[in-house]
């Protein structure tokens, strides 16, 4: 079948890669020339995972209209702080039932909705929607290295429906009926990654690291409770397995930006000019504060990243600061 992939990052073509191995024919919606031209003409994207050649069922455009044209299934690969507006434009585009998968992971700024809920805002139909998310770095996945993926959806159709559409040999697709779980736990994971970048930053070693992944879950699995979600989805793939790729990887831009920029007095324009990528931990930390203050859920870990961040506190004051926290027993609030 036609898919349209809305984003050409990392993440997009990697998954456009995936698509194409299946057989089916990808239309790679980009915003940037460059993109589109180095894509077919050259079957590479020039910015991102410059040295991966793609199949040429993989067809580049800049317009969203070629992009959904007969497109049977979307997937959508853009970042969460611009879902609302990307879908503002998909909306007329889309048809009412064709299945849309989102990979963007973060919290809507002020509204503290999750990204399938604004993006049905705009076009509608939630039920046909679905979220993928684990532990899966675009440039093991663009080359087979094995993987796997969970995709949730309130709909279990539309949840086998991409399941199956991207199954792969080395990329092994599971299901989930835990839609906010999973996009919960993709939101999360980015900030302790950020943390864990920080502390080793700081010259920290691996058992920092080990207990700030630990307790990032136990704040991850007392949100996702409480926003309805089912804590056992994060001991799954979208919760502890990204948690562990995304904090110990060389890949993770947010680790690096934790350890090489904030750890070293650098900010997030310094991160956005050097890799042209967004750091979505950064954001996630600011707008699960929305989803803490009206369910009083506690996020030491997620305030602290925030404090620095975006206020300006100093790392190693901070670090201080949160070890310093009145003790407890290990699990509570869940």
């Amino acid at each position: 079948m036609k898919v349209a992939v809305i984003g050409a990052g990392s993440w997009g073509t990697a998954l456009s890669q995936v698509l194409a191995t299946n057989g089916h024919d990808v239309a790679l919606w980009a915003r940037n020339p460059a993109v589109v031209a180095g894509v077919n003409e050259q079957h590479r994207n020039p910015r991102y995972l410059t040295d991966s050649a793609l199949s040429p069922r993989v067809r580049a455009t800049l317009s969203y209209a070629d992009a959904l044209a007969d497109a049977r299934a979307v997937v959508v690969v853009t970042p969460s702080h611009i879902m609302r507006s990307v879908g503002a434009e998909l909306a007329g585009l889309v048809a009412p039932e064709t299945p849309v998968v989102i990979c963007s992971k973060g919290v809507e700024e002020k509204t503290g909705m999750l990204p399938i809920a604004v993006l049905a805002d705009e076009v509608g139909n939630p039920a046909r929607m679905a979220v993928l998310s684990g532990p899966n770095h675009a440039e093991e996945i663009i080359c087979g290295k094995p993987a796997a993926t969970v995709i949730a959806s309130t709909s279990e159709a539309t949840a086998v429906l991409f399941r199956d559409l991207f199954a792969t040999d080395t990329f092994r697709t599971y299901t989930s009926s835990d839609a906010a779980g999973v996009e919960l736990c993709a939101a999360f994971k980015n900030v302790i990654a950020i943390a864990v970048g920080i502390s080793y930053g700081l010259g920290y070693g691996d058992n920092t690291a080990s207990l700030l992944i630990t307790r990032g879950l136990a704040e991850m699995s007392r949100m996702v409770v409480a926003c309805g979600g089912e804590a056992i989805t994060c001991m799954g793939l979208a919760g502890a397995g990204d948690m562990v790729a995304t904090c110990m990887s060389k890949h993770s831009r947010n680790r690096r930006f934790g350890e090489d920029y904030v750890a070293r007095g650098r900010t997030l324009d310094d991160f956005a000019a050097d890799t042209h990528m967004v750091v979505e931990g950064a954001l996630a930390c600011k707008t699960l504060e929305v989803l803490s203050e009206r369910h009083h859920v506690e996020l030491p870990i997620t305030d602290t990243v925030r404090e620095i961040v975006w206020k300006g506190a100093d790392a190693a004051t901070a670090a201080r600061l949160l070890a310093d926290r009145p003790l407890t027993t290990e699990f509570y609030g869940l």
